[in-house]
């Protein structure tokens, strides 16, 4: 299983809703994300370019990809960005591997 990081973005629309009658989120993108297959670890709001943040685990990027479709077709959602999370075993074992090949610099 990988572990993604999802940025999410609601429209203006979405935010005069939440205000009007504030609900939990997380529990809804939750129960989505069981249903296809990924687990939901987090959801966090932010401040600045993107509302917040939802960690997920999924078996690949299909199924991440899927959950968010399914998440945004409603139209309350203006932008994402989504980020695959590596873990530091697995950036040790990238940098074990690149240990043992090299590639030429461009010349110039």
């Amino acid at each position: 299983m990988g572990t993604y990081m999802t940025q999410f973005a609601y429209t203006s629309q979405a935010w005069a809703s939440l205000v009007k009658n504030p609900e939990d989120r997380a529990e809804a993108f939750r129960s989505l994300a069981e249903k296809m297959g990924a687990k939901m670890l987090s959801l966090h709001y932010s401040m600045g370019e993107y509302d917040g943040v939802i960690l997920i685990e999924a078996p690949d990027e299909a199924t991440v990809m899927a959950v968010l479709l399914a998440a945004i077709a409603p139209g309350h959602v203006r932008a994402t960005k989504t980020t695959a999370l590596i873990t530091v075993q697995q950036a040790m074992n990238a940098m074990r591997k690149a240990s043992g090949g090299s590639y030429r610099a461009p010349k110039g």
